[in-house]
């Protein structure tokens, strides 16, 4: 489902039950025996909201370091202990992770996680995200009483933290559609 809604480009429309359609065009043999075939797909503009939340969450859903841990069998659980990130912590990257299975985490090399705390350190950090500490923007208001991190790969989506408390989210206003042109910003 969500390579069909990824052919859609553009932004939503607001209709639920808006049909989308995508003329798919395959050649059959080869050479001058080869034939085309026209395939209609439709989407929904509702599977394509869903799709597209499903992958913001996948992409930039983050959570400050320490605010989960995994078990020793495995199982990832609220950090009951968790009182948050300490002010000289809650200003740099390394200190959130992207809330979602580790990928690269599993690239590192052991030298790299032997420094790491098995039972918090189980995420990815924001840190890795590439371009390397550009995908997101940092800011600082209240007299660093409120930590606000932007992502600019997904514009819209603004994470806050208050340090020294568990109060920490994320919400997603934008127009759903990624930032391609990330690269030639910086």
């Amino acid at each position: 489902m969500r390579d069909q809604c990824s052919l859609v480009k553009g932004r939503f429309l607001g209709d639920p039950s808006y049909e989308y359609e995508h003329m798919e065009i395959k050649r059959i043999g080869e050479g001058e025996d080869a034939q085309e075939e026209e395939n209609a797909i439709t989407i929904k503009e509702e599977d394509r909201l869903a799709s597209s939340i499903a992958q913001i969450d996948e992409d930039v859903a983050i959570v400050p370091r320490g605010a989960y841990i995994k078990t020793p069998h495995g199982t990832v659980i609220r950090n009951r202990s968790f009182a948050g990130l300490q002010t000289q912590e809650a200003v740099k990257f390394s200190s959130y992770f992207h809330f979602r299975e580790p990928i690269l985490l599993k690239e590192k090399s052991l030298l790299d996680k032997a420094d790491l705390d098995k039972a918090i350190d189980f995420l990815d950090s924001i840190d890795d995200d590439i371009p390397k500490s550009r995908a997101w923007s940092l800011q600082c208001e209240r007299g660093s009483g409120l930590v606000i991190l932007r992502s600019l790969l997904w514009q819209g989506l603004t994470f806050y933290h208050v340090p020294g408390t568990t109060k920490y989210g994320y919400v997603y206003v934008g127009t759903g559609e990624v930032n391609k042109d990330l690269p030639f910003m910086l």
